[in-house]
């Protein structure tokens, strides 16, 4: 063992390393018996793949560069594709991200386009397509924009002709729902085909806050009538909504005992699952969580009533659930996390999971013999995974004594230490959301720095998922005040207790967390520094139209109803006191952002000019709302660790030196 000062042990894990083994497996789905699933491709300008797995297990990526397939419904997208078997062979249907229209694709003839192109602010935009009942269209949720406004914008459950007649004639797409709703998702069919369940909900609500369950008739024409709001409300989360299967042995030709409408809500303070407004399973436990995505599923009914369930408090697990008896066992394997994407089929469910030492991975329980396995996107060690970081599970004491959740990863190498009177830097990540949490994943990011002797404390805040609504509502008109106080909460326990050095803490956020790291530096003199990705920096410009549609409303919970607390949002906007910032940080920023625009940025530094406040900013071309692309990545990881090895006298070897400007 090798004892050398933390901060400067040599490791393997480099950033181009990290960068390109970012991103997970997402949207599984069967065509026929085959699993198919989106992929990154962080080296093919962050694009995202369809993957086939065909039946001998063997895997092919089916769409080349430049073929994109992403939504950017509510900008943070939703399940892009569906496909089904047409005389023997797949037919998939697919959003690309670059014009947004839905295409058909069919393997040997070229992708061919559904729906047209829109030029009038962000066009036309599809998300969780599927074949309709008749087998003829495909039944989409559509974002239209009728105006250059991130707020001009409508959303409709929408028919597209699969015989391409909608490619170049927008009148040719029948809308199933009207556009009284702001927002809605896709609609699930009931077995039989004869009603469809859908979720919608209405600013200033997140879906998170209050969302509602609608049904209606499909009718033999195609259409869907009677809609009616069977539960939820303003005060009720409801996360997905689909139908049970009946019993194998159920009469086809009988009408239902009960509608077997399926359901995860909150209304327990904790999101279980229900059928025809009974709990199936209560637990303090979720079996949902903040719909960000469309198309997101924590859960999928099996044929002969069994549910597929991703449930837990925190991390997450895989199950099967008896409604009936609300027996629930948990799929055996080495998994620590699954994320809201399953596919059924007869008795197999398809997942996605990871854990600390391994990636995300696309797993396949066999529910008939109880057996886990992976299937695809399977991890490989990049490098020996005696360098990977070791996470502990914590919980920590906030002010007022509440809990703060948290995974702590000290440094860590497998031949090197640092001398014993040395205390180790931490970095105290503030995830994005802010209505999200941490994952217990192996990160190479993560591994980027443990492996050279930084510590890193990944805090799940209040307001964060996992952990009950009581939890999440911590943060309501607080934002800017509970999050902060919970990761300064975090950092000085760990220099109180030992584990890390007073002097050598950093906070690091991208999105709402690049907002908490930007507080964090106005409002405390807790950190030596601070990396601050594609943040939320002017608060009254962001709540006042310079965010998309989906967000706009979301200070209302955060922080207040602007008109009702306008000082409010001038009290917590880092742009308004620039001025009390007085340690070294680090500026990242994509120039295609939508969500946090880069004028926001521009508008923070125009405030410290004139100072001497050593600091850098970096902005990417080709890069939106967190980023997709190796180069840009590992630049961004470089120029992090260099700001660290800057502010905490390290001395990590091969790193370039970040220019700090004053």
């Amino acid at each position: 063992m090798q004892v050398l000062p933390y901060g400067s042990w040599p490791s393997p894990v480099d950033a181009t390393l990290a960068a390109s083994h970012d991103g997970r497996p997402e949207y599984v789905g069967f065509v026929g018996d085959e699993v198919w699933w989106t992929a990154p491709r962080p080296a093919e300008q962050g694009r995202r793949t369809l993957v086939r797995r065909r039946a001998d297990g063997t895997q092919e990526s089916v769409l080349p560069a430049p073929w994109n397939v992403r939504s950017r419904v509510v900008e943070y997208g939703g399940h892009p594709w569906t496909g089904v078997l047409h005389e023997g062979r797949p037919l998939v249907v697919f959003v690309h991200f670059t014009d947004q229209r839905l295409y058909r694709y069919e393997q040997g003839v070229p992708p061919r386009p559904l729906t047209p192109f829109s030029p009038v602010g962000g066009g036309l935009r599809w998300a969780e397509p599927q074949v309709s009942p008749a087998g003829d269209e495909v039944w989409c949720v559509l974002e239209e924009f009728t105006g250059g406004a991130p707020t001009d914008v409508r959303r409709v459950l929408a028919a597209v002709p699969l015989d391409g007649s909608a490619a170049d004639d927008r009148a040719a797409v029948r809308e199933l729902t009207d556009d009284r709703r702001r927002f809605v998702t896709g609609a699930r069919l009931s077995p039989d085909g004869r009603r469809a369940a859908w979720l919608a909900w209405d600013h200033p609500r997140m879906p998170w806050d209050g969302t509602e369950v609608i049904v209606a008739d499909v009718t033999d024409d195609g259409n869907l009538s009677a809609a009616r709001v069977v539960a939820g409300g303003p005060g009720e989360s409801i996360a997905q909504a689909d139908w049970a299967r009946p019993p194998q042995d159920a009469d086809a030709t009988a009408p239902p005992a009960q509608d077997g409408l399926l359901y995860t809500s909150d209304r327990s303070g904790w999101w279980n699952l229900y059928r025809d407004h009974r709990p199936l399973c209560p637990r303090d436990e979720e079996f949902g969580g903040a719909l960000w995505k469309l198309g997101q599923r924590w859960f999928a009914p099996l044929d002969g009533g069994l549910v597929a369930v991703v449930h837990g408090r925190g991390a997450t697990a895989l199950g099967v659930l008896d409604p009936e008896s609300a027996e629930l066992v948990d799929a055996a394997g080495p998994w620590t996390e699954f994320a809201p994407t399953l596919a059924v089929r007869g008795d197999r469910v398809v997942a996605v999971a990871a854990s600390p030492r391994s990636a995300y991975e696309v797993v396949e329980l066999d529910t008939a013999t109880g057996r886990a396995r992976v299937i695809g996107a399977a991890h490989e060690d990049a490098v020996d995974p005696a360098h990977y970081p070791e996470p502990r599970i914590r919980t920590f004491t906030g002010p007022d004594g509440r809990d703060v959740h948290a995974h702590v990863y000290p440094p860590h190498h497998p031949g090197h230490a640092a001398p014993d009177h040395e205390k180790p830097p931490y970095v105290v990540w503030a995830h994005g959301g802010p209505t999200d949490r941490a994952t217990l994943v192996l990160d190479l990011e993560i591994a980027y720095f443990t492996s050279r002797g930084l510590g890193v404390a990944v805090v799940d805040y209040g307001g964060s998922t996992g952990y009950g609504r009581e939890y999440r509502e911590r943060l309501r008109e607080q934002w800017g005040v509970v999050d902060v106080e919970d990761c300064a909460a975090v950092a000085l326990a760990l220099a109180e207790e030992g584990t890390a050095d007073r002097r050598r803490l950093a906070v690091r956020g991208g999105s709402a967390g690049g907002w908490t790291a930007a507080v964090s530096l106005t409002r405390t003199d807790v950190y030596a520094c601070a990396t601050i990705r594609y943040p939320v920096l002017d608060l009254t410009a962001w709540a006042t139209g310079e965010t998309h549609d989906f967000e706009s409303r979301y200070p209302d919970g955060l922080v207040g109803p602007p008109d009702d607390v306008p000082a409010r949002y001038a009290q917590r906007s880092p742009i308004e006191h620039a001025d009390r910032i007085t340690v070294p940080f680090l500026l990242l920023q994509g120039l295609d952002d939508v969500i946090c625009p880069p004028a926001q940025c521009e508008r923070f530094l125009a405030r410290l000019a004139g100072r001497a406040l050593p600091h850098a900013y970096l902005a990417f071309e080709g890069e939106g709302h967190g980023f997709r692309r190796t180069a840009t990545m590992a630049r961004a990881l470089e120029a992090e660790l260099s700001l660290y090895a800057q502010v905490f006298g390290l001395c990590p070897p091969g790193i370039p030196r970040l220019e700090l400007v004053q």
